[in-house]
């Protein structure tokens, strides 16, 4: 067996499934999820019709590059999101999901022949950031978010040493599970770096989508075009359909940016056998095409978020993140920053599921930056949500009689 399998982690679920095993959850209430990330609202008609419409595609073995049609569709949102005029041919990889491609991007671009070879990831982070590089043969170094500044990555807390032998960083702008996203002074800053030591920089914006004020978070590209980058030199974005279109069962997303990266990883998948189904890809187009389902959806997690967001901030510290679908909340003092106690008796009392944070993060130069805190994903319809929030608020005055 490959021995670099016994550096995994639990997976975050799995520990929260040990966490609520001889759990007995109130039957009077019914069950609500606040657990896993994972899109609840109606997959938009034009999808499927364009599923439909395409199942003589699975006669054809599809290319790993991708349609040229599909390419252009993700060349035309690229130009109408961000502003940016990129190459189909060279700039653009369709990828089943960004999850997948952030594991194979990995592979692609860590040489573990090089001494001491590392993956910097934010801390708390998306778990496959830690795997990628684990089974790459890298060594990890978590990068803390500070929530004095509205939970963003302090990168200047990253030493030189480190950034020596960084040869992948992993960033999440909308974060996960924050919500922070990134300026351009964050992003000059690690350009700059990255032109320093040599990294690769993958911006993982798959929550882009999602947000609550009138400007769009600014993407990886988007930023590195502003400050003349034209190139994209060692930066690489990925987005997927998955939180955008109500479609995570679809596994289909994009990376885009630096041409001599994109031709490598290219090589890459074709050898692992990542082409897009067809039919996906079809669907994908009309995915990609269309704006209207976007806007509809993120109306639809603006209500939630206005809705839920002022409840639970009378009872514990939390507020509306930049984008995303999470609260990232500190549980009340009370609690004595025991976030997985505070899920299991959650789960108990009131029937809902709640991430402890602690299982998102790492300890790392002795603190886990998420402990004391829970990850709520406010994925399902409005009435549940709020249904949700009105037991977690009464669990917590509860424990405080």
């Amino acid at each position: 067996m490959n021995p670099l399998l016994k550096r995994l982690q639990p997976y975050p679920f799995e520990r929260l499934r040990q966490l609520h095993a001889g759990v007995t959850p109130n039957p009077a209430y019914r069950p609500i999820s606040l657990g896993i990330g994972e899109p609840k609202h109606a997959t938009p008609e034009l999808i499927k019709t364009a599923l439909n419409a395409s199942l003589s595609g699975l006669a054809s073995y599809p290319a790993t590059a991708g349609e040229p049609r599909l390419r252009q569709s993700m060349a035309g949102w690229m130009q109408r999101r961000y502003g940016l005029a990129l190459d189909p041919l060279t700039q653009i990889l369709p990828v089943n999901g960004s999850r997948e491609a952030l594991f194979a991007l990995a592979q692609t671009v860590i040489d573990p022949t090089q001494p001491g070879a590392t993956v910097v990831s934010p801390n708390p982070f998306y778990q496959i950031y830690e795997g990628a590089a684990l089974l790459a043969g890298a060594d990890t170094w978590f990068a803390p978010s500070d929530p004095a500044r509205n939970f963003a990555v302090d990168w200047a807390a990253v030493p030189q040493e480190v950034w020596k032998t960084t040869q992948l960083l992993f960033v999440c702008s909308p974060g996960n599970p924050t919500g922070a996203v990134m300026g351009l002074d964050e992003w000059k800053l690690l350009f700059e770096l990255s032109d320093k030591y040599g990294f690769v920089i993958a911006s993982d914006e798959c929550y882009s989508e999602i947000y609550f004020r009138d400007e769009p978070p600014l993407g990886g590209l988007q930023a590195a075009a502003k400050l003349g980058r034209s190139d994209f030199k060692n930066l690489i974005a990925l987005t997927s359909l998955s939180k955008r279109s109500n479609v995570p069962g679809l596994r289909s997303g994009f990376v885009a940016g630096d041409a001599a990266l994109i031709k490598p990883f290219l090589l890459y998948r074709t050898y692992h056998g990542s082409a897009m189904s067809p039919i996906v890809q079809a669907a994908s187009i009309a995915a990609w095409d269309d704006e209207k389902h976007v806007v509809d959806n993120r109306a639809m997690y603006r209500e939630k978020f206005a809705a839920v967001t002022p409840m639970l901030a009378r009872v514990m510290d939390v507020a509306l993140p930049d984008a995303g679908f999470y609260l990232w909340a500190q549980i009340p003092e009370r609690f004595n920053n025991d976030d997985p106690a505070f899920s299991r008796e959650l789960l108990a009392l009131y029937n809902v599921v709640v991430l402890p944070g602690s299982y998102l993060a790492r300890e790392a130069r002795g603190h886990n930056p998420g402990t004391g805190r829970i990850r709520m994903a406010l994925v399902a319809e409005t009435a549940e949500c709020v249904e949700a929030a009105e037991r977690i608020v009464q669990f917590i005055q509860s424990t405080s009689a």
